[in-house]
This record gives C-alpha cells, structure tokens and sequence, in this order.
C-alpha cells in the first residue's frame, strides 16, 4: 500500500525502491495491480495448498475435549500434539482453537480454600473496620513476618547494565534469622515495628503492649490479626482481659491475605528483603528497622473498594472459597 501511495504522490521508481527496498519489479507489480482492480486487488491473493478444514463442529469438538477430558493415565493434560493426533488434525489447529478460547491446558494455578463456617461474617467484620472503621477508635493490622534470613553473597553482585539484569552469585553465608512485628494502621499508612530473634507469645504480647501504649488513651483499640497459634495462647487471653479496651478481630482460617498488613510485608520483601546483603542479624534489625522509617515518611493508607456487591464470598462446612 505505501509502495502504490508513493508512486501516486508522483515519485520515482528509484526513490520508492531506495524508501522501501525493495525493487523495480515489484513496484510495476502493485502498480499494475491497483490499476486493473483498484484497492482491493492490493488485499493477499488466494494461497496455493490445503485448507486448515476448521468447521464449527471440529472447533466445538476441540474445546469440549479440552475442557471434560484428560489423556490416557499417567498423562495429566492435553498437549497440543496430543489432542491434534488424537482428532487427526494439525496441531496448529488446536492451537488456533485454544487462542480462540483462551485455553492453556499447559497452566496450572494454585489456591487455598477457606473451610471456615463464618468466613462471610469474619470477612465482613474486618472489610467494614477497614471501609467504615467505628468511631473514637483506631485498627492496627499486626502480624509478623518470621525467619528472616541474614544472607551475606560470597560473591560479588555484577550489577545492572543495558541487555543483563543485576546478578547475585548463588552461594551464601547465612548469619542468622530474625523475625519482624509490625502494626499497620489502617487509618493513616503508618507502620510500627519490633525485631525480635524468636516469634513466641510473649513477643507477641510485648508488641501488642507497646502498639496499645501509642494509641490515644480515650480511643478503643482494634487489632486484626491472623490464627497463629502464638495469637491465642493464654498469655494472649489474659492480657485482652486486662485491657477492656482492646477488641482482636481474627480472620477466617486460611484468610490471612484479608490482613493489610500482609500487603505491606509483600513491600519489604521486594524493596528490601529478596535482594538484601546482610553481614549479620545487627545489619538486618537496622536495615528493617530503616526501611519502616522510610515507610513512614511518605506512608498512606491502603484504599479498599467493593465494587460489585451482587458477588458475594460464602463458604460453609462443605464448600471452599478460592483465593
């Protein structure tokens, strides 16, 4: 099509065949094409060969078959080649069909249901302290994020150039672990956060006492919080007992991506903790405890939004709820 524009336009066969390298003959043969059919006969003519043989009934068959049935054992999927031999059809075929259709036979995703009963009304409390939260309160998220490595490279990070990504040697000293508390509040972004060499109850409770002792003291206190064991012990019931003020919200079994916080870990662990060289367990406390310094210094509070209340989230005795 630019080829015929630009002889149009009154230019030379040289020039368009400089412009588009191509040469003399092929001009003349889409010049005289456009001038004995016009802009249609520039459109690919008819190829020589046999047709793919695609009819709506072949089309259904692949999709059905893709969808209700699997090889023979111990074969676990359909490839191509496979459903293609079986039919006797080309394997493009069947690969023109799955793109129609979005199918990916190859592809496996994984999820976690939720076998709690109450998971609706769990879900719906913590969603509401995060859309609505009560008033003259504040929520905290807590949770933490246990045995953090201290990894030191015993080679030399090669670092990013144009074409190659930064490349950390696969060998490591490790120096030790430690495990991050933090506090999320809902109401404003900020992070609160411990450090601490074991994740026991009574580190729990510590944490939870100093994230009390910073809130407003006329305000109620509500934590959202996972089902870890170390969440429910009985040093955790008696420390609730004395403090009246202070509401635990739970999330449903297996539904601790309900928890804010969990979103804000998944932060650290890509700005800082993944690619992170540590030299010892004293390197790692600061630099986690720097990064929730920066953190703080631009934090915002994640927004949550349920766009379309006809889908709702059940899930009962019997029946699981994909994540």
């Amino acid at each position: 099509m630019r080829v015929v524009l630009a002889v149009a336009d009154g230019d030379t066969y040289a020039t368009v065949a400089a412009r588009f390298a191509c040469t003399d003959r092929f001009i003349a043969i889409w010049k005289r094409r456009f001038v004995e059919g016009g802009v249609l006969a520039l459109a690919d003519a008819p190829r020589a060969g046999r047709g793919h043989g695609m009819t709506a009934a072949l089309e259904a068959k692949i999709v059905r078959l893709t969808l209700q049935t699997k090889p023979p054992a111990p074969l676990t999927h359909w490839s191509s080649r496979r459903l293609a031999a079986k039919l006797g059809v080309a394997h493009t075929t069947v690969t023109t069909v799955w793109k129609r259709h979005g199918l990916k036979p190859h592809r496996l995703e994984r999820y976690k249901g939720s076998p709690d009963p109450d998971f609706e009304t769990k879900a719906a409390d913590i969603i509401g302290l995060y859309i609505t939260p009560p008033t003259n309160a504040v929520v905290f998220c807590v949770d933490e994020k246990t045995a953090i490595q201290a990894l030191d490279r015993t080679d030399p990070v090669l670092p990013l150039r144009p074409g190659r990504a930064e490349a950390h040697g696969f060998e490591y000293v490790r120096h030790g672990t430690r495990s991050l508390y933090a506090a999320l509040d809902v109401g404003t972004g900020h992070v609160q956060g411990k450090v601490a060499a074991r994740h026991t109850s009574a580190e729990f409770v510590d944490f939870l006492d100093t994230v009390t002792r910073s809130a407003p003291r006329r305000k109620a206190v509500h934590f959202v919080v996972d089902n870890l064991s170390a969440h429910k012990t009985q040093a955790v019931k008696d420390w609730l007992a004395a403090h009246p003020r202070v509401t635990m919200h739970y999330t449903p079994t297996y539904s601790s991506w309900l928890n804010q916080v969990e979103s804000w870990f998944s932060r650290i662990e890509r700005d800082c903790i993944a690619r992170g060289i540590f030299t010892s367990t004293t390197d790692l406390t600061r630099k986690l405890l720097r990064y929730i310094t920066l953190h703080n210094e631009t934090c915002q509070p994640f927004v949550w939004r349920y766009r379309d209340v006809t889908r709702r989230m059940p899930a009962t005795r019997t029946s699981t709820t994909p994540h």
